[in-house]
């Protein structure tokens, strides 16, 4: 506390010497005159003194037949008087203290953290569509209301945390491993049908709840109803007399045959790289950007790479100030040729794909022929598949309710007879 009294007031480091130095100190103590620091250096002495005692110094010099000189000057007064000198300087420091404030009113930056099936840009253009983004004002920002908008509008989010820390917007979320979804129009109190979203073979078939109209082994083209969520009751002469709505539930497995073609060229073209390259600086604030560059690229054909740097005057104070560094490579194409190996590895890689593709979407492969051809200029692939996928989709059911007609209803008996 007492170093910023001292720097405040202003001090200085001076020579002391002469007959009694000695002397002058002790009349320093005597007067009230604070001296710290002091080293002997044999013929002289140093020591630190306030700018007042310094001024009161003067008659005690004569006195003791000493004298003093100023070594070096220190504290608040002697910086501003050197301010007064430099008004550009201060100026352009008030600026960017000015800049920096209105800033540190902005959001520059925007973290998520917790999301796992929700990826960053599905999020980051939600926000954007509800005027969340960067380079808004954060007084615009509505925190409660944004954490209960992300819980409404995404099922999979079961907890929100909105922050703002400097200039950077922090989301912390937490999604839900088992999804709790809505229950669609298909969970009504209407008859639910269960049908075909293929052709194929009906291969395992069990109903748990409506009548199935299909049986294992046969054959349905795409949109006939496997399920009728239509139970009819009938009269005592056989006749439907109503139909029960439910809603179809089965596990129902169809088989059918696919043909896949892949053809893959020997030939590909390649960059080849000739080691010339040129650097440039790359300067941006907010969305854009400016390349710095002496002349024009002396290269036809070339690529740009490099990486660019927000400003960070703090942790999580960011501006809206990017900077890096680009490299221009120069290269040509040139053609080249697999050999048989690689399109060997490509064509495989290519079957991988296609059973990575089937098995994402529940299809199993019970039967497969896969040749490899191979021809001057390209390899073809070709896959005949049986699969077997449940392709079942749930629809309302299209049943019509039975209406009686007039001369089947019973009628009451008169209540007079």
């Amino acid at each position: 506390m007492l170093h910023w009294v001292q720097y405040i007031r202003g001090y200085v480091k001076i020579k002391v010497w002469g007959y009694s130095t000695e002397r002058l100190l002790n009349l320093c103590g005597n007067h009230d005159i604070l001296v710290w620091d002091i080293v002997n250096h044999g013929d002289y002495d140093t020591m630190k003194i306030s700018v007042r005692g310094f001024f009161a110094l003067k008659p005690l010099l004569k006195k003791t037949g000493t004298r003093a000189a100023v070594l070096q000057k220190y504290g608040l007064p002697f910086l501003m008087s050197k301010m007064q000198k430099r008004k550009m300087f201060v100026a352009g420091l008030l600026g960017c203290l000015l800049f920096w404030v209105i800033m540190a009113g902005y959001i520059w930056n925007i973290e998520i953290e917790g999301n796992y099936v929700l990826t960053e840009d599905v999020l980051l253009d939600y926000l954007d569509e509800r005027g969340v983004h960067v380079a808004m004002k954060k007084s615009r920002l509505q925190i409660e209301d944004l954490e209960k908008a992300l819980r409404e509008e995404h099922d999979i989010i079961t907890w929100t945390s909105v922050q703002v820390k400097g200039t950077t917007l922090l989301i912390h979320i937490k999604e839900n491993e088992m999804p709790d979804y809505e229950q669609n129009e298909t969970t009504r109190e209407d008859g639910i049908d269960l049908i075909a979203t293929k052709s194929g073979i009906v291969s395992y078939i069990i109903t748990r709840s409506g009548v199935p109209q299909v049986a294992l082994g046969d054959t349905v083209e795409k949109g006939d109803v496997l399920v009728s969520g239509a139970v009819p009751v009938y009269n005592e002469d056989t006749t439907v007399r109503k139909y029960q709505f439910v809603q179809s539930d089965a596990d129902i497995l169809l088989r059918y045959t696919e043909s896949v073609s892949v053809k893959r060229d020997i030939l590909y073209d390649e960059k080849l790289y000739s080691g010339r390259q040129k650097k440039m600086i790359m300067l941006g604030v907010n969305d854009k950007e400016w390349n710095l560059r002496f002349g024009k690229v002396p290269y036809e054909q070339y690529d740009i790479s490099g990486e660019k740097k927000q400003v960070r005057l703090l942790d999580r104070l960011y501006l809206p100030i990017f900077y890096g560094e680009k490299t221009i490579q120069e290269y040509e194409m040139v053609k080249k040729k697999h050999t048989s190996d690689e399109m060997n590895a490509i064509m495989q890689e290519e079957w991988r794909k296609i059973t990575a593709t089937l098995d994402e979407k529940g299809v199993q492969i019970t039967e497969k022929n896969v040749t490899i051809k191979k021809y001057d200029n390209n390899w073809v692939l070709n896959a005949r598949m049986q699969l077997e996928e449940a392709a079942v989709e749930s629809v309302p059911t299209e049943t019509e309710p039975v209406v009686l007609e007039t001369d089947d209803v019973p009628q009451e008996e008169d209540a007079g007879e």
